[in-house]
């Protein structure tokens, strides 16, 4: 609700809300007839103790030098509304008269000028109030302001609300048949909200949007997590799922399975999460309002909708995710079971082709056609485009991905630990295409969302810095727009030339421009908005101004590329629109002077500061979208790693017992360029393993610190623990050693480099050969360092 209203338990208001479709115009006002009318009506009403009609004008107290403060001056009476009070001084009671708000620094009877629309005007101060300001008489504010949009209500105390609340609107009834634009509605409790401005509902419709785009976004983003953790854990369980299938499992069994792991986990994640939303929820509003999302009256309250559609929402999401992995659970033959599947089995089928194909094609052109998208369009165009590119890159990921890591990899493969990452990456496509799809959504998405309305900004600026040709642009300077008085100093000795817009009404709301070509009695009209109302050149049509007042005006011309719906006379605009301001004008002035509440820049500045506003908010909605999909992927990279670690825990085992150390263990899975520390002991072979008579069999430490190697034999394999290790670690590696460890390889499919590189390297060959000797059970063996 309007903080301005928030002490009138009842307002009536002139038909109609602003909004979408209405371009966020505000309602028609009444004629000041009508609200004459109105206010006896309302005043006679048992129960009302003052009928006070809100009219406002554009006026600005100029403070140091410059305007400050609010910048809608109202009459005195309305301040019992809000409600604000008097703190010192009195109020004002004839013209020239003003309270301002104490926070300006200005002490009761000092001179004061107020910026208005027609220039600056001398005033002096007569009170100050707690809240925002400026305030002047009654009077003033009647001969001032524009048209009257809500009247607020102060009743009495001791009379049910509900009763008078009738009362007023049988009044407003009876007013609407009496007096011709008479109608209105009458707003009460919450239901006052509906009263704010159209500049407050043009933000929340842009909040709207934001929230709405957040929620889409968190939605693909969820789904996207979900599926790729799923297809990763399918992959995983392949031969468990070939176990259900050999025991008499079916495949709607097999699916239903994936699918109650879905509900479970996702019920109760969402549960967690809808709670955790619930109490962040006001702090994420306050940020809304001070980014600009939200106008300054918006506030967070609790409601069990919201919370129950985050729930449903979250499981909706989790069950879409394991979907696709669930069919492909439920294609698993039986005689998978019998099957190594380290390397997670084909990649790709027909669907994920055709998918990754349309998908890609279909962000591709989203993305050429953002590039002429129109401003209230760009976000969604470029969220649009991402989202179908990071699809289908992802769904095209295992085509793509081995020779990229082939390529990545060239650098660090010399060393054995880089080979061996590079060669599991490579093998096990599925698996590390699930692993960088979390990665490929945060960075991707970032990339593309950012860079797509960077550039599309960047164009528009240049392409309207080209378009000009004037030597420097006349702008506000802490002023919503230009006075008169500005542009009469800024144009001299040539007349005002800009056009002042406005908004004048039919049965629509419809955009104008004061022109200076036109007479007083004439208008233009553009050739669409003629042809929607059956308008013709020569016609007499009747439109209303700001202030309330219907106007007979003749069309002149009917335009097919007018700049606005409605041309009228410059001077008529100024005669019904007290607070018209001009937004810029092109001058023949050298950039760099200064006016009453404007300057002079040049055209690229003006360019590249136009409507910084809009750019603002569009780059905070920008930069929200990136921190969701962000913090979304990077629980769902924590996630992937973890599991793809957890797959991978008997293939570092082998490392751990062939002699790496952790450090060398963990390059293994996250290779980096740098070696490790314990690499530097080992001056004989590349393979970056400490070397010592503990790591591995056959190596003895010399009298001189360092390390030789006798090698056992090319068809060698450890036969014995350790020769430094204890009797019941020898004890576990003659019991353990019969078993096998599956990696994705065999001897055949080794790679032949892996093997050349060896050179005699018999530690090398011990792992190697580890691949394919009977599996070790090295999750029963204890973390002992080495």
């Amino acid at each position: 609700m309007p903080a301005r209203y928030a002490a009138a338990p009842l307002l009536v208001r002139t038909p109609g809300t602003p909004g979408d479709g209405n371009a966020f115009a505000e309602n028609r006002p009444w004629s000041p007839e009508t609200v004459e009318a109105l206010v006896r009506a309302l005043t006679s009403v048992p129960g009302v103790a003052a009928a006070v009609p809100d009219r406002a004008f554009y006026a600005q107290a100029v403070v140091r030098g410059g305007p400050a403060g609010a910048h809608e001056a109202r009459g005195w009476s309305t301040a019992a509304l809000a409600p604000h009070r008097l703190v010192a001084g009195r109020p004002p009671v004839r013209a020239g008269e003003v309270v301002l708000d104490r926070a300006l620094g200005l002490a009761p009877g000092s001179p004061v000028t107020l910026l208005t629309a027609g220039g600056p005007a001398p005033y002096t101060v007569s009170g100050l109030a707690d809240g925002p300001g400026p305030y002047v008489s009654d009077g003033e504010a009647a001969r001032l302001g524009g048209g009257v949009r809500v009247i607020g209500l102060l009743t009495r105390p001791g009379f049910d609300r509900a009763a008078v609340g009738a009362a007023v609107r049988a009044a407003v009834g009876d007013a609407a048949r009496r007096v011709a634009g008479g109608s209105g509605q009458v707003l009460a409790g919450p239901d006052r909200a509906a009263a704010e401005p159209a500049a407050d509902a043009r933000t929340r419709w842009i909040g709207m949007q934001v929230l709405t785009a957040m929620a889409l976004l968190g939605g693909f983003v969820s789904v996207f997590v979900v599926a790729s953790t799923f297809a990763f854990r399918v992959t995983q369980r392949r031969r468990e799922f070939g176990l259900l299938r050999a025991v008499g499992a079916t495949p709607r069994q097999v699916r239903l399975i994936v699918y109650g792991e879905a509900l479970a986990v996702g019920a109760a994640a969402a549960a967690a999460g809808a709670l955790l939303g619930a109490v962040v929820a006001p702090a994420v509003g306050g940020v809304l309002v001070a980014a600009g999302f939200e106008p300054a009256s918006f506030g967070v309250r609790p409601a069990p909708l919201p919370v129950a559609g985050a729930v449903a929402a979250g499981i909706a999401a989790g069950l879409l995710g394991a979907w696709s992995a669930s069919g492909r659970a439920a294609r698993v033959r039986p005689l998978e079971a019998l099957r190594d599947h380290a390397a997670g089995g084909t990649p790709m089928t027909r669907v994920r082709w055709v998918a990754g194909v349309v998908s890609l094609a279909g962000g591709l052109a989203l993305a050429a056609a953002s590039g002429s998208a129109a401003e209230d369009a760009l976000v969604n165009d470029v969220l649009l485009a991402a989202m179908a590119l990071i699809a289908g890159l992802t769904l095209l990921a295992p085509v793509v991905l081995p020779a990229l890591v082939r390529v990545l990899s060239w650098p660090i493969s010399r060393p054995a630990v880089g080979m061996l990452a590079a060669r599991s990456a490579m093998t096990a496509v599925r698996r590390t295409a699930a692993t960088a799809a979390p990665v490929l959504l945060t960075v991707g998405f970032a990339v593309l969302v950012t860079g797509m309305v960077r550039t599309t900004a960047a164009a528009y600026t240049a392409g309207r810095a080209a378009d000009v040709s004037a030597a420097a642009v006349l702008v506000p300077d802490g002023a919503p727009g230009l006075s008169d008085a500005a542009l009469a100093a800024a144009s001299a000795p040539a007349a005002i030339t800009a056009p002042l817009p406005t908004t004048v009404y039919g049965d629509r709301p419809l955009t104008a421009l004061g022109d200076g070509d036109l007479a007083g009695d004439e208008a233009a009209v553009a050739e669409w908005v003629a042809r929607d109302h059956g308008w013709r050149k020569g016609d007499v049509v009747p439109l209303t101004f700001e202030d309330g007042r219907a106007v007979r005006l003749r069309i002149a011309a009917v335009l097919p590329g007018a700049p606005a719906e409605v041309l009228v006379a410059r001077d008529t605009v100024r005669a019904h629109d007290p607070s018209a301001l001009t937004p810029e004008a092109y001058v023949s002035r050298p950039a760099g002077m200064v006016f009453p509440g404007a300057r002079t820049v040049s055209v690229a500045d003006r360019a590249a500061g136009d409507q910084a506003e809009e750019d603002r908010l569009v780059w905070l909605f920008t930069l929200l979208l990136v921190g969701v999909s962000a913090g979304y992927s990077g629980l769902a990279i924590v996630n992937t790693q973890v599991m793809a670690a957890s797959a991978r825990a008997r293939e570092f085992a082998v490392l751990r017992l062939s002699g790496a150390t952790r450090r060398q263990a963990t390059a293994a899975a996250a290779p980096r360029r740098r070696s490790s520390p314990g690499s530097a002991a080992c001056s004989v072979s590349p393979w970056p393993f400490p070397r010592c008579s503990r790591c591995a069999p056959g190596w003895r430490r010399s009298p001189a610190r360092t390390f030789r190697w006798s090698s056992p034999g090319p068809r060698s394999r450890p036969s014995s623990p350790p020769v430094s290790s204890s009797r019941p670690e020898r004890a576990r590696f003659s019991q353990e050693k019969q078993h096998s460890l599956p990696l994705g390889h065999h001897p055949g499919r080794l790679p032949a480099q892996m093997l050349d590189r060896a050179k005699g390297t018999s530690i090398l060959r011990l792992v190697l050969a580890s691949i394919a000797i009977p599996h070790v059970q090295m999750a029963r063996f204890p973390d002992t360092p080495y």
